[in-house]
C-alpha cells in the first residue's frame, strides 16, 4: 500500500489549483472512500464538534492545525509550575510567547496564517496568563475572527476561577470547546500548588485560596456540561504531590461531563525559575505517566497526544510555525481566500475514511489469526502528519508511540527527542538521546534511516524498519504484529 504523500506539517502551497494537484497525486483522490460519517461510539452531533479539532480527536491531530494568540497576559493565580516567561523561542512549553498581540492584531494574524496553513481548523487562546480574566481582549479577539472567519473553531484555556462570570457569553459567541485546568479535589492538596489566588479584589492564600479554586473549578465545569460545551480538562503530574489524587480527579470529572482528561508530566527546570523547578521537584518518568493513566481505565477518556503547546502555537501538534508569522511579517492589511482550506477539507475526508477502513480490514485478519493472549507490543514511530509513516528517523524531534495486540492498534502517548542529524550528519551523544527516549520500545517505523543508527539501535534491543515507508500508521503498525507471529500480511485494498 506503499504511496508517495504530502508532508502536511509544512504543507503551504500557493494556489488552489497547486494544492489540488499536489493532494490528488500525492494522497487518496478517489471520491469513492470519503465519509464525514460519525464513529460508531460517538453521535453525530459530538463528531461534529470534535472531527477537525486537534486537541479533542486523536484521528484529526494527524491532519488539522491549531493556532494560539496570546492576548490574555493577565492571570488570576500563581501556580508553582508556571513562570510566563517573555520572548523565549526555543522553550515549548505553556506559558511562553515570542510576542503579545492586542485584539486587532491577532486578528490579522490568524487570517494571514489561515491563507498560508490550509490545515487550520482551530484557534485558542490560552494565555500567557488566563483568557477568562482577562476577559475583555479575549472576547474582542474571538469577535474579530469570527467576522472573517466563521467556520474556524473557537475555544479557550482557563484555570476556571473567573470562568463561572462568562459561560453565557460562550454560547452567545457559539464557542463549543473549553480546556479546564484542574489540578486537585482536594484543598489540601491544592495548597502544596497554588501559593495565591486573586479573587474578588483580594489576594487570598493558602487552604482559603484553594477551597475558593476548587468550587470555582467545580463550578465552571457543572455549567459548561449544562450548557453543552465541551470540556477537556488538563491536569498536571507532579510525582509526590498529587499523582496518586489524580486517579480521584480523573473520577470526579467524568461524574461532570468532562469530554476528555488530560494528564501532562509536569515540565520542571531550574533554567525555567518556577518555584518547582528551583526547588528540585521532578517531574514523572513516562513509565510513571502510563502507569497513571493505565490506572485511569474506565473513568474519563484520556487525551495522549497532548504537547503542552506554547501560549503563541502555530502548526499542527508537534510543530510549531510561529517564527514564519511574527508580525513584522504581517501585512498591515490582509483578505482572507478561504479556497485552499476548503480543498483541503475535501481532501482530509477522502484520506482519513481511507485509512480508517484499512485499519479495520488490518485488525479484523489480525483478530482472526492471533492468541488473545499474545504479548502487547509497543511501536514508535517518526511522521510529520496525514497518519502516515513519512519522516526520516534522522530528521524527527518526537515519536509516536502506538501499542499492538490482538485487540488491535491504539495510540499511547508521545515522547520527544532532539533531531539525531544535525547539517545531514548524525551525533553520536543525540543518537544516546533517542535510543534513551526510546526506552522500552520493541520496533521503531520511520521513511528512511541509515546502516548506523539502526545498527545502534539494534545493539539497544530495538529493531528499525523503513519497509513500510508512507503506509498508514495503523496498518503498518498491525504488519509488524502479524509478522511477528508468522503471519502474511493483511490482504488490504485502497484508493
Amino acid at each position: 500500500m506503499t504511496a508517495n504523500v504530502i508532508s502536511l506539517n509544512g504543507l503551504s502551497v500557493g494556489s488552489k489549483d497547486s494544492l489540488t494537484k499536489a493532494l490528488e497525486s500525492e494522497g487518496c483522490s478517489s471520491s469513492s472512500c470519503g465519509s464525514s460519517d460519525a464513529p460508531e461510539d460517538m453521535d453525530p452531533a459530538t463528531w461534529a464538534k470534535v472531527k477537525d479539532h486537534p486537541c479533542y480527536s486523536e484521528e484529526a491531530h494527524h491532519y488539522f492545525a491549531r493556532m494560539h494568540v496570546a492576548v490574555a497576559p493577565a492571570c488570576n493565580i500563581q501556580c508553582n509550575y508556571c513562570n510566563r516567561k517573555y520572548d523565549c523561542a526555543n522553550e515549548s512549553r505553556p506559558g511562553v510567547v515570542s510576542e503579545r498581540l492586542n485584539p486587532e492584531q491577532a486578528a490579522r494574524k490568524v487570517i494571514a496564517v489561515a491563507n498560508e496553513i490550509p490545515q487550520l481548523s482551530v484557534l485558542g487562546i490560552a494565555g500567557p496568563g488566563d483568557s477568562a480574566y482577562d476577559w475583555r481582549k479575549t472576547k474582542e479577539t474571538f469577535q474579530r475572527v469570527a467576522e472573517t472567519l466563521p467556520d474556524i473553531k473557537l475555544c479557550l484555556s482557563t484555570n476556571g476561577l473567573a470562568l463561572p462570570d462568562h459561560v453565557d457569553d460562550l454560547l452567545d459567541m457559539n464557542i463549543d470547546h473549553v480546556t479546564l485546568t484542574i489540578n486537585m479535589i482536594d484543598p489540601e492538596v491544592g495548597t502544596k500548588i497554588y501559593p495565591w489566588i486573586f479573587y474578588e479584589h483580594k489576594r487570598r492564600m493558602g487552604l482559603e485560596a484553594s477551597q475558593i479554586l476548587h468550587e470555582r473549578q467545580m463550578q465552571s465545569l457543572d455549567m459548561l456540561h449544562e450548557r453543552g460545551i465541551l470540556v477537556k480538562v488538563n491536569s498536571v503530574m507532579i510525582p509526590g504531590i498529587n499523582d496518586e489524587h489524580l486517579l480521584e480527579v480523573n473520577k470526579e470529572v467524568k461524574k461532570r461531563g468532562a469530554f476528555l482528561h488530560n494528564i501532562m508530566p509536569l515540565i520542571s527546570a531550574p533554567e525555567h525559575g518556577t518555584v518547582f523547578g528551583l526547588e528540585g521537584q521532578r517531574g514523572p518518568t513516562a513509565a510513571e505517566l502510563k502507569k497513571l493513566q493505565d490506572a485511569c481505565a474506565g473513568g474519563a477518556n484520556l487525551m495522549k497526544h497532548c504537547r503542552q503547546c506554547r501560549a503563541d502555537a502555530v502548526g499542527l501538534l508537534g510543530e510549531d510555525r510561529g517564527q514564519e508569522f511574527t508580525m513584522d511579517l504581517v501585512p498591515d492589511e490582509v483578505t482572507y481566500d478561504p479556497e485552499k482550506r476548503e480543498t483541503y477539507r475535501e481532501w482530509v475526508a477522502k484520506e482519513r475514511e481511507d485509512r480508517r477502513n484499512a485499519a479495520a480490514v488490518a485488525k479484523a485478519e489480525t483478530d482472526a489469526a492471533v492468541a488473545d493472549e499474545a504479548e502487547a507490543l509497543l511501536v514508535a514511530v517518526a511522521t510529520k502528519g496525514g497518519g502516515r509513516i513519512n519522516q526520516h528517523f534522522g530528521h524527527a524531534t518526537e515519536f509516536q508511540i502506538f501499542e499492538v495486540d490482538a485487540e488491535g492498534v491504539r495510540f499511547v502517548t508521545h515522547r520527544r527527542c532532539d533531531n539525531y542529524c544535525v547539517g545531514g550528519y548524525g551525533e553520536e551523544d543525540k543518537l544516546e538521546l533517542v535510543i534513551k527516549t526510546l526506552e522500552g520500545i520493541d520496533t521503531i517505523l520511520c521513511a528512511k534511516i541509515g546502516d548506523c543508527p539502526r545498527e545502534d539501535l539494534e545493539k539497544a534491543g530495538i529493531t528499525a524498519i523503513q519497509d513500510y515507508a508512507y503506509d498508514y500508521i495503523e496498518t503498518a503498525v498491525s504488519a509488524v504484529y502479524r509478522a511477528r507471529h508468522g503471519l502474511p500480511a493483511a490482504e488490504i485494498e485502497t484508493a
